[in-house]
């Protein structure tokens, strides 16, 4: 259990002697969320600085909280640089240290570096999370799992992750976000990884990264970073063309997966089943196998491939990874709702990018129905946002019978459905959710499959809990 005497160590104090050496369970920035023994760590946001909540935080339950500037507090604040500190032997102080942040990461690296377990680190443009999650409720059937929870996928996030640990784990399965170049060098400083999953490089993000080439060459460094093998595996992406060449920038060995047979495992005769999941066959070392997972759309079989993969490399055997897809109750981010009028609305607001947009297009075209598509702005695109909404905007002309588009942006889209000829009557667009809701509500009936899906500042969940009242 991470304690006082581990913190010390790690932030290299002169203090190295505590008389109590008192044990905390786990990282929190939120006061809020802190509980009894919690470790809060004090960050200045963009919004607040957690240093005005320090005693809220000790009043929810914390026993020690990081601080990196003189704060008032009704509790000791002890600066542990100074080698006449003296540390308390009862609970609850703060700790006074130069760089909150930088000392949160520096106690995670350390804490880290007590466990000889394999650590598996997943990146990629889109599909980091279902598979992080799919991933850890396989490997979960057959050993201890810690995985970051949410989005905890950043350099604040995932070492809170790591704070978690216990020698009760056996395995750690980390989603590493990228922003900015060095940002996944810095998280695998921290984390270790000995495994690297990549899913694929798209224009997520490329408002801030500048280029898709510049994206590519930041998840690249999650396998620079990896150590070589044999100790060192990265399992990549064979039909993405910049993953399979990112195989030359690791010296780790190299699985790859996809749906061309060439990879080391491949899947063919893909089958949606709608809402009830996928069906596919598996192809490794010249044996095929059937398996069927309660994940929807046909873009699923790539998550579900990352997961075989992982698995396999762990020794764990087919029996096993059927056992655990059969009951696995993991989904990918998409929740159904029914209407008062009896439409069927698939929730798919969480995020947005071109590929997963014209993925949950492809899942509506899966389902019987009259098919609505209602799509807001994709954000964060920067260069290729033109490209990104004209291609949603033919997909959707393909698959719904009516489309609904919210947000500025999407006047793109709307622009290149009317190119196809698609019946202008059955197009709508509006500049914010409330003339959307205005105009769903009385035309949705029975039958009706209602796709709601944006960027997750759009906030189109609005519309979804609209539709969903009894009134």
């Amino acid at each position: 259990m991470l304690s006082i005497s581990h913190i010390l160590k790690a932030l290299k104090s002169p203090v190295q002697t505590v008389e109590a050496d008192i044990p905390v369970y786990g990282g929190c920035i939120d006061s809020r969320c802190c509980e009894d023994g919690s470790l809060f760590i004090a960050l200045k946001g963009e919004f607040t600085d957690g240093h005005l909540y320090v005693d809220d935080a000790f009043n929810k339950g914390a026993y020690m909280a990081i601080i990196d500037h003189a704060i008032e507090s009704d509790f000791p604040v002890i600066d542990i640089t100074q080698p006449d500190a003296v540390i308390p032997t009862e609970a609850p102080y703060s700790l006074l240290v130069p760089d909150a942040l930088l000392a949160l990461q520096t106690i995670a690296t350390y804490w880290r570096e007590q466990f000889d377990i394999p650590v598996i680190g997943i990146t990629g443009s889109v599909g980091k999370s279902s598979s992080k999650d799919l991933i850890a409720s396989v490997l979960s059937h057959r050993m201890r799992t810690l995985k970051n929870p949410g989005n905890y996928n950043n350099e604040i996030g995932l070492p809170l992750t790591l704070l978690s640990l216990t020698k009760e784990h056996e395995i750690a399965v980390l989603e590493m976000g990228f922003y900015v170049a060095g940002e996944i060098k810095l998280l695998c400083d921290i984390a270790h990884p000995n495994i690297g999953v990549l899913t694929n490089i798209g224009t997520v993000h490329a408002e801030r990264a500048g280029s898709i080439e510049a994206i590519a060459s930041g998840k690249a460094e999650l396998l620079e970073e990896l150590p070589e093998a044999p100790k060192g595996l990265a399992i990549l992406n064979y039909d993405d063309d910049f993953v399979r060449q990112m195989a030359s920038k690791t010296q780790a060995r190299v699985f790859y997966y996809g749906l061309d047979p060439r990879a080391d495992l491949w899947a063919d005769e893909i089958e949606s089943q709608g809402l009830n999941g996928i069906r596919c066959r598996l192809h490794h070392q010249g044996e095929s196998y059937y398996l069927t997972a309660p994940l929807i759309g046909r873009h699923s079989v790539f998550t579900i491939l990352r997961a075989c993969a992982v698995a396999l490399n762990l020794g764990i055997s087919w029996d096993w990874i059927f056992h655990a897809f059969k009951s696995s109750r993991e989904q990918v981010r998409v929740v159904t709702v029914t209407t008062p009028s009896g439409a069927l609305i698939i929730d798919d607001t969480y995020n947005a990018s071109p590929d997963s947009t014209l993925a949950a297009l492809n899942l509506l075209n899966d389902i019987d129905g009259r098919k609505v598509a209602v799509l807001g702005d994709m954000l964060e695109l920067g260069q290729y946002e033109h490209e990104g909404h004209r291609r949603v905007g033919l997909r959707a002309s393909e698959v719904a019978d009516e489309i609904v588009l919210i947000g500025q942006r999407s006047q793109i889209t709307r622009d290149a459905v009317l190119e196809t000829g698609f019946d202008r009557e059955k197009l709508h667009w509006f500049a914010d959710t409330d003339d959307a809701i205005n105009y769903l509500k009385p035309n949705l009936t029975q039958g009706d499959i209602v796709l709601v899906k944006s960027s997750h500042s759009m906030h189109l969940e609005v519309i979804v809990s609209a539709l969903e009242e009894t009134h």
